[in-house]
């Protein structure tokens, strides 16, 4: 049926629908859209429709069941790590460190989640779960005769209050909207706890106008001591424990902003025999990386956009103007039989048709690329009135998605920006690339499609809205926030206090670590630092650093640059480090910060060396080869 497959969009308008009533907050936005065009969104729902109509091809996810009182908690708290607490008490010392980590919104909103799954339990007569009193402490804002004593006792309750406290005092000031002019967009403090603050005041929203990308608001994210750190500095380690941070982060922020995060239950796949198109990510990831080990993205969709890149970026209406779709199915069965073998020739495909082939590899995922447990949290950011709200949403859905769909979904945003980086030439601007993108994105056969009778034009400017923010924001939406770092960090710190390092490597590091600071250790406020950074795969050597509070990473690297040509240091990997003319450059090396309270660490080139020796003062310092340069082989 049309209500279970959004393939078969008949109860869709063609065209231009009649808008519908909307809610107060997003009323100023439908305002700005009415004067936009969505015929590029409607022309290709049409497109979609008409290719796979032919097929009768089923849902390949199970229809999403809507969830008793409970079991959408449940699954969340664990989602978020803190399975434990659903069961026995004693087995709650696993979640005492994730629990110590969170702010005063994040720990609100799981106890919030905690008090509706004890209800639930409660009604259905189920052995009793542990009250949210026992976690967090006080409900209210004052506290009873027991909780006072329990405090004395209990030192979780005693820790979470007192750092909540304390947090109650700090400045989480937040930069008021100056159109026209370059915003703050602040990555320090919480977004919760910013939201917390401004919902004291009243919500700015903005009026935008979309089809002037350059009319955007610009936002600039303020390098702190720490320097910025982005998608792919931290180490695999240290990433796994991101995603679970940020869906506290983002339930917290919902909850303070007053919206539902929707999420759908995950559903099993169903095998094919297929090995390009429609093909799960990890599969075609696992196949790929047998040909071409460390491969992040498929290497289909990385020959699709390159061959749209060499020849289609100037072409007029590219990923607009549809291909033949009999050529795209044929050329989809060559590319099944020959892509592997390189006997596939993409000189003789029309730019159209790749980018038919391009849209019809995103469709045909088993699962949408924006997971089919998130699409509608994607889409529900379309309700918050704020621009920046929405943008700290985003980041945090784009941290929560497993690493093949983010790193997918960051190929395809880049080769979006050059398509609308050539508007002059192939008549596309960010709001035709937006409309035509967002059913490829949102529409998924496998996922029922319950879309509200009158509420068609507002849900499709709402989806093409959500794509045109991921790809003018993508440099900001792809950054790791200081405050996520910062919990990460003491994640990091307690597990360390509890388990010891298997592997004698580090161990031994550790050792040498602690040996070296300990000969010039005086306390963490001293003006100056003596430490010593290695380059272990370049050098035989190790260049000792005199660290004062003006000391960058990008100074180190350059006294590195400076010693290793005018002392003539022992290089142990020439052809990795040296260009043609023998010479030696910055921008090919990079520092990484290695142990103590994370796991690896690449720096901000203005990274404050003593600050981050203060934060970290059990860590190595090692220069590596930025693993992006170009190898001299």
């Amino acid at each position: 049926s049309t209500r279970h497959c959004p393939w078969k969009m008949n109860q869709l308008p063609p065209k231009s629908p009649v808008a519908s009533p909307v809610s107060e907050s997003t009323n100023s936005r439908v305002e700005a859209l009415d004067n936009l065009s969505m015929d590029s969104f409607w022309l290709e729902v049409e497109n979609i429709k008409q290719s796979t109509e032919a097929e009768q091809e089923e849902c390949s996810l199970a229809d999403v069941k809507t969830q008793e009182e409970g079991e959408a908690e449940a699954e969340w708290l664990q989602d978020a790590g803190l399975s434990e607490l659903l069961g026995d008490p004693a087995s709650d010392k696993d979640n005492l460190v994730l629990l110590s980590t969170l702010t005063k919104t994040q720990a609100a909103a799981v106890q919030r989640r905690l008090d509706t799954y004890s209800r639930s339990r409660r009604r259905k007569n189920k052995h009793p779960v542990r009250d949210v009193r026992d976690i967090f402490g006080v409900v209210g804002s004052e506290d009873t005769a027991a909780e006072k004593e329990a405090s004395s006792t209990d030192p979780l309750w005693h820790n979470l209050r007192t750092s909540n406290t304390q947090r109650k005092t700090q400045d989480y000031s937040c930069t008021v909207r100056n159109p026209g002019k370059e915003e703050v967009f602040n990555m320090d403090v919480a977004y919760s706890e910013q939201a917390a603050v401004l919902l004291k005041g009243s919500f700015l929203s903005e009026s935008r106008k979309l089809k002037d990308g350059n009319a955007l608001t610009r936002f600039k994210i303020p390098k702190g001591r720490l320097g910025v750190t982005r998608i792919g500095d931290l180490s695999a380690q240290d990433m796994k424990k991101i995603p679970t941070l940020a869906l506290i982060e983002l339930t917290a922020l919902c909850d303070i902003l007053g919206f539902e995060l929707k999420r759908n239950k995950a559903a099993k796949l169903k095998t094919t025999e297929k090995r390009l198109f429609g093909v799960p990510l990890n599969t075609l990831l696992e196949n790929d990386q047998k040909l071409l080990p460390n491969t992040k993205v498929p290497l289909l969709l990385q020959a699709l956009l390159s061959c749209l890149e060499k020849r289609g970026l100037e072409t007029e209406g590219i990923l607009r103007v549809s291909g033949s779709q009999t050529r795209i199915k044929s050329l989809e069965q060559k590319l099944e039989r020959d892509f592997y073998s390189g006997l596939f020739h993409w000189d003789e495909v029309h730019q159209n048709d790749v980018s038919g082939l391009l849209k019809r590899f995103i469709r045909e995922l088993p699962a949408p690329l924006l997971t089919a447990e998130y699409l509608p949290a994607f889409a529900a950011v379309q309700n918050i009135p704020d621009l920046k709200q929405r943008l700290q949403a985003l980041n945090l859905l784009i941290l929560i998605l497993p690493e093949p769909n983010r790193n997918t979904l960051k190929a395809l945003l880049e080769f979006l920006s050059k398509v609308v980086a050539r508007e002059n030439n192939n008549k596309m601007n960010l709001w035709n690339v937006s409309t035509v993108m967002a059913p490829n994105l949102f529409m998924h056969k496998g996922l029922p499609n319950k879309i509200p009778e009158g509420k068609e034009k507002q849900l499709a400017e709402g989806a093409a809205d959500v794509v045109r923010t991921m790809i003018h924001y993508q440099d900001l939406l792809w950054t790791v926030s200081s405050f996520l770092v910062a919990q990460v960090r003491k994640l990091n710190e307690s597990n360390s206090k509890r388990y010891q390092f298997c592997d004698k490597r580090i161990k031994n590091l550790l050792r040498k670590i602690h040996a070296d600071k300990d000969k010039v250790e005086k306390n963490q406020g001293e003006p100056s630092k003596i430490v010593k950074v290695h380059a272990s795969l370049l050098l035989k050597d190790s260049l000792e650093v005199h660290l004062n509070n003006a000391t960058r990473v990008a100074d180190v690297l350059r006294q590195f640059q400076k010693n290793l040509c005018q002392n003539g240091w022992n290089i142990v990997n020439t052809v990795n480090l040296l260009k043609c003319n023998n010479s030696v450059e910055c921008t090919n090396l990079l520092l990484y910060e290695v142990g103590g309270n994370i796991g690896e660490h690449c720096l901000d080139p203005d990274t404050y060396l003593l600050d981050l020796y203060h934060i970290n003062p059990h860590a190595e310092w090692i220069i590596k080869q930025n693993p992006s340069y170009p190898r001299m082989f």
